[in-house]
């Protein structure tokens, strides 16, 4: 089995191919997968053996991306790859939610996918690939998997969908979602949208399910070719006793459905659910109460289940007594921190976030150094979540794939709101959501009470913007199913689908979906998604009831930025030698200055504390960046001294003579008598003559004597002619000699 490939085309003529057997040939199984001169290998190792009372999938899904697959070093002190980034860590998260839910229930031994960049062009991204490489991996090993899945990414450009389109599509498409599906149903879709609609975002996943379709009939054909080679292998990951397990259930089940229609808080139920545990658990002998707890617990989490999702099917209510669309009551305060730029706190149910908007100039910028994505960031958005949020004991440390996940999300759901393509406002922005409390859409309440810091903050953005998440349960055997508005977290934990939706009254900006069971009609994520949009609207509601708009102006203490655009041959001027002036200008004025080109101009950022300060440096970066202009008046600066007249700097870095005739209409016998160096003085750009030089003055200025008579301007000499003789006009007539005659 030496290099066993499968190539399909994407139906663009774009085409992608699927190696294996030629690289990393140790790991259980290993792929290559390459579209243009992007490169994807993805290995997948599994160990032989469980660990003992194991009742979960200790997957651990790794996304890497390589330097020299761009032809670049890393940055930083030693110049290799170090910890993962935050786009690689989403593209993990990608992988990991849509293969998941792809493994036997009863498989347990831990297993590791690391997919690598190890070729990259501009304008194939990776990250719509690497699904379909890892599962490509798993489909030619012999662990057992339920797919194969794929993903690709959704574009609409001009009305149009897209497969995986380019970076330059990408930005003048209206759709950024990569969507992964099995050969029959959606399994996770993740994206942003610039004001969807819900009918949109159907056809949008139904153009992606008929893409990954060719691609997992790929990975079927490749399994194919090497499954005498691979067999899937056998296991037994569970030891079990039905005996007990009936025993669990018909000892708890009606008492668990009882806690589940008591309508008790997140902590209350949730002792009372540990209470039957225990009381269960003290049933048992002594002696074979140690080694029955495993089995006990995992009979009784499955008693939860069935409890709670039955009470819903059947009574068509909640946990907490809701009907299935009702939102959880909410409250809200804006400007709850004095000294935030901006503030709020939302609070819905039993979740709550505590969030800041900070403005910063430029260089605040955030710096993205990544293997394929280079450039700057003007927009951050920082989920935190304490374990006091959820009443429990843990360390704190760096921000985790979850933490990072859902504050892209929300980054993705704001962003298009931000005014950032208007030239007033420049600043750069940093959001900052604290859970402070949580059972339940911590994520949907940081883009709430994102809007809200927003608007706090003064910030004039678009629309605002809400997010709701759905929950769905389902019954197979009955066909009976019950979408959930705003999910609580054990609705979240024991339902069949995890939907968030956020967006504006006119549309969906971004969403996030999972799915953890196999179907999900059409007409049924139509529903979910109309549902979803009466509770984003009534959210939107309550939101501008607390705050209608933004406020007037910025609060005294944030920083204010005026943006000034000038022509791009005066950044060198602006800048001076080795920033000289640059940096002068900033410490005589209090300001913070920032250069940047685009597009042909130069973009111009001051800010400091008061809009005095700014004005003073804008004033002379205008004077820096101004051509001088024949008849235009300025303000000068006399610089030296001379018998015949001044030199005067009427724009900076720039002199001009003002004769000594020019100064006043009076005959003035020594310049040094009216003016001496320093001296400001008003002067008129007269001319430029064909060597550059500027003439100035200031009699022009001055009002007339009465009775002046300006005199003649004098007759312009006349050139000598080829013999170095001059022309025949004045008294050069008489000095020229008459030809001799012979």
């Amino acid at each position: 089995m030496i290099g066993i490939t499968k190539k399909f085309d994407l139906g663009d003529g774009r085409e992608i191919t699927i190696e294996t057997g030629k690289l990393a040939k140790q790991a259980d199984g290993s792929a290559v997968v390459k579209m243009g001169d992007t490169m994807l290998l993805a290995t997948v190792c599994c160990k032989k053996e469980a660990v003992e009372n194991t009742d979960f999938m200790p997957l651990q899904v790794e996304y890497q991306e390589k330097y020299a697959a761009v032809g670049r070093f890393p940055g930083g002190f030693f110049r290799r790859e170090s910890r993962p980034s935050e786009y690689e860590i989403l593209i993990a998260r990608l992988v990991d939610r849509a293969l998941r839910p792809l493994f036997p229930d009863d498989f347990h031994a831990e297993t590791q996918v690391i997919v690598t960049l190890i070729s990259g062009d501009k304008n194939n991204l990776p990250d719509a690939l690497a699904c379909l490489a890892a599962s490509s991996a798993l489909a030619v090993s012999n662990i057992p998997f339920l797919g194969p899945i794929s993903e690709v990414r959704v574009g609409r450009v001009e009305g149009q969908f897209i497969v995986n389109p380019t970076v330059q599509e990408i930005e003048n498409s209206d759709i950024d979602m990569i969507v992964a599906a099995s050969m029959d149903n959606i399994m996770m879709v993740e994206g942003e949208m610039k004001e969807i609609s819900e009918a949109d975002m159907v056809a949008a996943l139904n153009f992606a399910h008929e893409a990954i379709k060719i691609q997992c009939q790929a990975q079927l054909d490749l399994a194919t070719m090497v499954e005498k080679a691979n067999p899937k292998r056998e296991y037994c990951h569970e030891n079990n006793d039905e005996e007990l397990r009936e025993l669990v259930h018909k000892s708890t089940y009606d008492k668990v459905y009882a806690v589940a229609k008591s309508q008790t808080t997140k902590h209350e139920r949730g002792d009372a659910f540990e209470a039957i545990l225990k009381e269960f658990l003290e049933t048992i002998p002594e002696e074979e109460r140690e080694t029955k707890k495993p089995l006990v617990k995992r009979y009784y989490h499955d008693v939860e289940y069935d409890a709670m999702r039955n009470m819903i099917l059947n009574d068509r209510t909640r946990l907490d007594g809701r009907s299935l669309d009702q939102i959880r009551p909410i409250w809200i305060e804006t400007n709850y921190l004095p000294s935030a730029h901006g503030s709020a706190v939302f609070t819905r149910g039993e979740t709550q976030s505590l969030t800041t908007c900070t403005l910063g100039t430029k260089l605040d910028e955030q710096m993205i150094d990544g293997a394929v994505i280079e450039g700057t960031n003007r927009f951050m958005l920082h989920y935190n979540f304490p374990p006091f949020s959820v009443g429990e004991v843990k360390r704190i440390g760096s921000a985790g794939r979850r933490e990072i996940g859902h504050g892209n999300l929300a980054h993705r759901a704001l962003k298009p709101m931000i005014p950032f393509d208007s030239p007033d406002f420049p600043y750069s922005l940093r959001i900052v959501s604290d859970i402070l409390e949580s059972n339940g859409s911590s994520s949907m309440a940081t883009v709430c009470a994102g809007t809200l810091a927003l608007l706090d903050c003064g910030v004039k953005i678009k629309k605002p913007v809400s997010g709701i998440a759905m929950g769905l349960i389902t019954d197979e055997k009955t066909g009976k199913y019950a979408i959930l508005s705003d999910i609580l977290g054990d609705e979240d934990h024991l339902g069949d689908m995890d939907f968030k939706v956020c967006g504006t009254k006119d549309g969906i900006t971004a969403c996030q979906m999972d799915i953890k069971i196999n179907g999900l009609s059409s007409e049924i994520m139509a529903e979910a998604l109309e549902q979803a949009r009466k509770g984003r609207l009534y959210i939107l509601d309550k939101i501008n009831e607390a705050m209608p708009a933004a406020r007037e102006d910025y609060k005294p203490f944030v920083p204010r930025i005026i943006q000034v655009i000038i022509p791009k041959e005066f950044i060198g001027a602006v800048i001076g030698t080795g920033g000289k002036v640059i940096q002068e200008l900033q410490r005589e004025t209090n300001t913070v200055i920032s250069i940047e080109e685009k597009n042909g101009v130069g973009y111009v950022d001051v800010s400091a504390a008061n809009l005095d300060d700014i004005q003073r440096a804008i004033t002379r970066i205008k004077l820096l960046s101004t051509a001088p202009e024949v008849g235009e008046v300025y303000d000068g600066v006399v610089k030296g001294i001379q018998t015949f007249g001044a030199f005067i700097e009427f724009l900076p870095n720039t002199e001009g003579l003002l004769h000594v005739s020019e100064i006043a209409y009076a005959r003035i016998e020594n310049v040094a008598d009216v003016l001496k160096e320093g001296d400001e003085i008003k002067v008129k750009l007269v001319a430029i003559d064909d060597k550059g030089k500027f003439k100035l003055s200031h009699r022009a200025l001055l009002p007339k004597p009465e009775g002046w008579v300006e005199a003649p301007p004098r007759a312009p000499r006349r050139e000598r002619d080829d013999r170095g003789e001059r022309g025949t006009r004045g008294g050069n007539d008489r000095n020229r000699r008459p030809p001799r005659k012979f």
